[in-house]
């Protein structure tokens, strides 16, 4: 099974990022019983406290999917979705190391 790693990229309309830092981490309390994920690390980024970053990695691209479709078009969704102006999600390859899930898949050997 491969794992899925993504970078969620959020800026806030101009004020608003705790607000929206909040209820990103109300969601990553919502994901503690959720087997499928197994990282949900929500960053603030020094320096711009309007951006805030999602670092989220899912044992599968089934239970990221099924976790979407969970939330999509719910409050809290809707509600973190009107403080942001900007939000970019960039894919990632994972190729090992330290973390949950990790170790060398044979092809980055």
């Amino acid at each position: 099974m491969t794992t899925v790693s993504r970078y969620g990229k959020l800026v806030a309309h101009e004020g608003r990022g705790a607000e929206l830092a909040k209820l990103l981490l109300d969601a990553a309390d919502a994901l503690a019983g959720e087997p499928g994920c197994l990282l949900y690390l929500v960053n603030r980024q020094a320096g711009a406290p309007d951006t805030v970053w999602v670092t989220e990695m899912w044992s599968s691209q089934e239970d990221l999917d099924a976790s979407l479709a969970q939330v999509r078009g719910s409050g809290p969704a809707v509600e973190a979705m009107a403080f942001v102006g900007h939000a970019e999600m960039i894919e990632l390859d994972a190729l090992g190391g330290k973390g949950p899930g990790q170790g060398r898949p044979a092809s980055a050997r």
